[in-house]
Parts: C-alpha cells; sequence; structure tokens
C-alpha cells in the first residue's frame, strides 16, 4: 500500500503559523445575499421621495389656480343675437415714397411720430429740377419777346394793306377820267394782295408765338409740381411706423422713405362660422374689446363680409378651428371716435370682436360701447 504523499509543506518544529489581521480579511461576494445600505443612502432615498411628492403637490396646485383664473375671467354667455371672433387691431398702412428717382436731402419725422395731414417729414435734392425750372421761365420771357415781336409785324402789316388800299382806290379813279392807266391798276392791286398775304402770315405768327408761350408757361408749372412732388408730406393724420431711408440715399422712383399708420381706418378682422357669418350685415353694430383693455368696449361698425369662405389664418390657436371654412368680418372703428383719440391707437393689440347678428338683440351692460377710457 503506497504511502500517501501530503502536499502541505512541513513547518519546522517550534515555528508557530503567522497570525492573520483582522483587516487582513476581505469579504467574498456571496449569491444572493445582500449587504446593508449605509445611513447616507437611506437619506438620500427619503429626501427623493419628498422632493416628489412636494413637486407633484405644486403641479397640483398650479393647475387649480389655472383653472380658478380661467373660471373667474371667463366671460358671461352672450345672448343668442351675438356671435363673437377673436383677432387682431391694424391700421390701414401708407407708404410715403417718392414720385422721382433722386436722393434724400432731409428727413423731418421719425418711427414714432404722429403727423397730420400736409405735414412735411422729408424732402429730396431738387437742384436738377430747380436749374429746369430757370431754363423753363428764360423759355417763357423768349416767347413773350416773339409774341410782342409778331403782334407789331401785324400792325406794320395792317398799315401796308391800308396804303395798298388807298393807292389801288386813287389809280381807279384816275383811271375812270383817264388820267391813269390799267396797267397802274394791275399793280396797285397786286400790292394789295401782297399786303393782305403778310397780314395774314404776321397773325399766324402771333398765334404760333402765344402757343409758344402757353408751351413754355406749362413747362414752369410742370417743372413747379415735379419740385413740389419731390417734398413728401403725410396723406393723412397718422402715426409713423417705419423709417426706411436715410439722409444722402439715392432711391429710385417708387422709392419708400417712410411707412405710416393711417389713425382714421383701424379695424379687426375675424373668421365666423357659416351660420354666424350668414346673418352678418354689412352697417351693423359691433363691439370690439381688446385683451390690454377688457373693461373697454369700443363701438365698431361692420364694414367688409367676405363673399367667399376660407381658412382661417394660423393666429387662430386651435387646430379645429383652422381646419373649419369661415368667412371674414371686418369691423371698423369710427373714424370720429378715432380723430378725437388718435394718439392711443396701437396696431397689434389682440383682442375679441363681438357682432350683432339680430338687431333687436340688446347688448350686455359689458359691451354698451363705453369710448372714454
Amino acid at each position: 500500500m503506497d504511502a500517501q504523499v501530503n502536499s502541505s509543506p512541513k513547518m519546522p518544529e517550534g515555528t508557530k503559523p503567522p497570525s492573520i489581521e483582522k483587516r487582513d480579511l476581505v469579504p467574498l461576494p456571496q449569491r444572493g445575499i445582500q449587504t446593508t445600505a449605509p445611513a447616507a443612502s437611506k437619506a438620500t432615498l427619503l429626501h427623493n421621495r419628498w422632493l416628489r411628492l412636494a413637486l407633484a403637490l405644486l403641479v397640483v396646485i398650479g393647475g387649480a389656480g389655472g383653472g380658478l383664473y380661467w373660471w373667474l375671467h371667463l366671460p358671461p354667455e352672450l345672448p343668442a343675437g351675438i356671435a363673437f371672433g377673436n383677432g387682431r387691431i391694424e391700421a390701414q398702412e401708407i407708404d410715403i415714397a417718392t414720385k422721382f428717382a433722386g436722393r434724400v436731402a432731409e428727413i423731418l419725422a421719425d418711427a414714432g411720430d404722429m403727423v397730420k395731414a400736409g405735414q412735411v417729414v422729408a424732402r429730396m435734392d431738387t437742384r436738377d429740377l430747380s436749374a429746369s425750372l430757370k431754363k423753363a421761365e428764360a423759355a417763357v420771357l423768349q416767347a413773350q419777346r416773339a409774341t410782342d415781336e409778331a403782334n407789331a409785324n401785324v400792325v406794320q402789316q395792317q398799315s401796308l394793306v391800308l396804303l395798298a388800299q388807298q393807292q389801288l382806290d386813287r389809280a381807279n379813279t384816275l383811271a375812270q377820267k383817264g388820267a391813269e392807266t390799267r396797267e397802274v391798276v394791275d399793280q396797285r392791286r397786286q400790292t394789295l394782295d401782297a399786303a393782305s398775304a403778310g397780314l395774314t402770315a404776321a397773325q399766324y405768327r402771333v398765334v404760333e408765338s402765344r402757343h409758344a408761350m402757353e408751351s413754355s408757361t406749362h413747362d414752369v408749372e410742370l417743372t413747379e409740381v415735379n419740385i413740389a412732388d419731390n417734398t413728401l408730406v403725410a396723406p393723412g393724420a397718422g402715426r409713423i411706423q417705419y423709417r426706411i431711408a436715410n439722409v444722402g440715399e439715392v432711391l429710385a422712383a417708387g422709392g419708400k422713405v417712410f411707412t405710416m399708420l393711417d389713425t382714421s381706418y383701424v379695424y379687426m378682422d375675424v373668421y365666423l362660422s357659416t351660420t354666424s357669418a350668414g346673418k352678418v350685415k354689412i352697417g351693423s353694430d359691433a363691439r370690439i374689446v381688446l385683451d390690454a383693455r377688457p373693461d373697454l368696449a369700443i363701438p365698431a361698425k361692420v364694414s367688409f363680409v367676405a363673399t367667399q369662405a376660407q381658412f382661417t389664418p394660423k393666429t387662430v390657436e386651435t387646430q379645429s378651428e383652422r381646419d373649419t371654412l369661415m368667412f371674414r368680418i371686418r369691423a371698423r372703428i369710427d373714424p370720429e371716435l378715432l380723430r378725437l383719440r388718435a394718439d392711443e391707437v396701437r396696431s397689434g393689440l389682440p383682442g375679441l370682436t363681438y357682432l350683432l347678428l339680430e338687431s333687436g338683440t340688446a347688448w350686455p351692460a359689458r359691451l354698451q360701447g363705453r369710448a372714454t377710457p
């Protein structure tokens, strides 16, 4: 029987095995056994749980607050004969542009300024037109002198005709007495005919010179008009919205210098469905209420009703409304009211337009049309 071989090394006699410290022991991972989380991890989990709970509570409170605000600001229900739509206040835009190509010489207004009808807002360089005006005025003087000369020629020819007539009469008298020959009579008649033709030509030259003077006068008037047209004025009362050109810039004919808002033509376009738009009549009453002034109802009149249906513009918020064919309705604010409060017009403000569909329907108290702020 073979002796069993021990692979463990033998320790010398009298030697103790080396001691093993506790810190030298490394725990081996055991399958299926979880170690206990430290205290810091428990605190972090608890903090995250409370944070999620607080966020959820804030969301609930915010939603409740938003719903309450919407409910409190929800407008009262309207009578059956009144419809409404949302839109934006718009004013008619007018471009102040040059009539001729030229250089901007002077700018007398800026964006945001209120201007009156006929107020000068810019001037173009008119030195070339001024030179043309002087030339045309000189042509008028020349034509006037030519007219005076032609009139003098007419007087001269009239004298020659009178002399030729007298000579012919004398020759005829002498010929009847036998003291003059027929040859002399014929010569006197030819002299009279030549003088008469000269008088006719002189009279024509007078007419021609007068026409030339009138033409030169019209040239002067045209040049004066062109110079006046190079002084740009506001076509009506309104506010300058954009300043497009500056002093020294060369503009082509029709080049824009300003864009102004005509404060006498302010309106709001809204879109209504077929059932409502079919009852709206041009000239019927309307009320405009701006989001910035919900306490103010601005009187207006329906000035336009579209004859064809169309898709509503992108400014309508809901997709369902944009997908529906609607009719465009325009409500225009009373021009007299705008004249008194032109400085308060603000284009682009959103709001609602309420339209009276039935003439017998009374406006609610909040839409009575208070014109005072």
